[in-house]
């Protein structure tokens, strides 16, 4: 194995086991930093030994071993000051004489262990932003630049915040735990938020190769469900979970057989999986009874539901779906939703009037960088025939892109409008 091909494979595996490596850490250590430097740690060791010895038969086993070993280290190295420590590390060591394989560790059943990270990073000592930053880094493993993306802003800014929320978790001896009441309801937004980011970074790779990375969506449901039990009369979870419901069961239509995007309006509406869609609709309905009709996420999840709904591309209710953009712009103003609207006034009023849209939004900072602008100017442009423009446009965008898939989709549709054009 070449050492390209051995670091491709440590981040892939890396990728899938570092959410059960910090939990598992975090339980023992009753320290979310200190666990997930740990696992950074062991990645480390990976990508030093594993290229020379390697990948081992079960990656993630390894991965665990070492973090442990770690873990140990550091312990012993604060000769053992606390009484609290001297137990943690007893029962280390204890575990593994006992378990020297630690194929258990890995396949114990973490039920709502991830779940009870994200809260622990959600906790209101933090400011709203650094929770979501520090919850991504840790669970979801994406990389500084990646949130910075998710959030259209500076790189070093997100930095900044993860560095913070890092230390004032250290310093403040928080406790690693699901809170109850109304410590619960302090910290929900925030979790749901990190909950749909997560899911959001399943459904549509920052970056990477593939356009899709279904675990996070399935975690991110797993964990939406859970939050809907522990949180019954809470509107914004069910129309959650209504949102990411409706949002999956586009899955299988969502790329062809090599892996390559498919566009909504091109997808196989037989392949959208109408038990998922059901589910999806009951959740939002819940959500409604429960008086979050005009929440963010409910009126989201409307949206998607206008195209479950519709049999056919030509029979999605545009109007609709831009009224409903309308009331969300609302109730959390931003520049990404208004360029949603531009789409579906696009769809229903003609691509003029999205066109207009988009142009008042070029100069929008939070959107400079921001590849969908370009991507959706020109699709609007080649509607007009403007096909020299929407090649521009389409190659500006796949510049900015940062996902493979997507950068190889838009470049197929600039060189379209470039036949089109001659």
């Amino acid at each position: 194995m070449t050492a390209a091909n051995a670091h491709r494979t440590i981040l892939a595996v890396w990728r899938i086991e570092q959410p059960r490596l910090i939990t598992s850490l975090a339980r023992m250590l009753r320290d979310v930093p200190l666990a997930e430097d740990l696992t950074q740690e062991a990645l480390l060791a990976a990508l030093e030994r594993w290229p020379e010895t390697g990948v081992p038969e079960r990656p993630g086993a390894w991965l665990m071993a070492t973090a442990k070993r770690r873990a140990l280290d550091h312990l012993r190295r604060r000769q053992m000051l606390e009484r609290k420590h001297q137990m943690i590390a007893l029962e280390m060591d204890e575990e593994q004489q006992a378990m020297p394989d630690l194929d258990a560790a890995l396949d114990d059943d973490i039920g709502d262990e991830l779940l009870r990270l994200v809260f622990t990073a959600c906790h209101p000592l933090l400011s709203r932003e650094a929770r979501v930053a520090l919850a991504l880094r840790m669970i979801c493993g994406l990389t500084t630049e990646e949130i910075a993306r998710a959030f259209l802003l500076p790189e070093a800014t997100i930095a900044q915040r993860i560095v913070r929320a890092k230390r004032a978790l250290s310093d403040s001896g928080l406790a690693y735990e699901t809170p109850c009441g109304e410590e619960l309801a302090q910290r929900l937004a925030s979790v749901l938020e990190v909950v749909y980011l997560i899911f959001n970074e399943g459904y549509t790779a920052a970056r990477g190769d593939d356009w899709l990375r279904p675990q996070l969506c399935n975690e991110a449901l797993r964990m939406c469900r859970i939050l809907t039990s522990i949180a019954p009369h809470e509107p914004e979870a069910h129309a959650l979970l209504a949102l990411m419901e409706l949002n999956a069961s586009r899955t299988a239509a969502r790329t062809d057989a090599a892996g390559e995007p498919i566009l909504l309006l091109e997808q196989n509406r037989a392949l959208w999986d109408q038990l998922q869609i059901r589910r999806g609709l009951r959740a939002l309905a819940q959500a409604r009874d429960l008086g979050g009709a005009g929440g963010a996420y409910a009126l989201q999840a409307a949206i998607v539901a206008c195209h479950a709904e519709a049999r056919t591309a030509d029979a999605t209710d545009w109007s609709r779906i831009a009224g409903f953009y309308r009331e969300l712009a609302m109730v959390v103003p931003s520049p990404v939703i208004e360029l949603n609207r531009a789409v579906a006034v696009g769809m229903a009023e003609g691509p003029e009037a999205g066109l207009a849209i988009v142009d008042q939004l070029a100069d929008e900072p939070a959107l400079r960088g921001y590849h969908l602008l370009p991507s959706v100017r020109g699709d609007l442009l080649q509607k007009l025939a403007r096909h020299g423009e929407a090649r521009a446009a389409f190659e500006t965008a796949a510049t900015l892109a940062g996902n493979q898939r997507e950068r190889d989709l838009l470049m197929r549709r600039a060189a379209a409008s470039a036949r089109m054009s001659s």
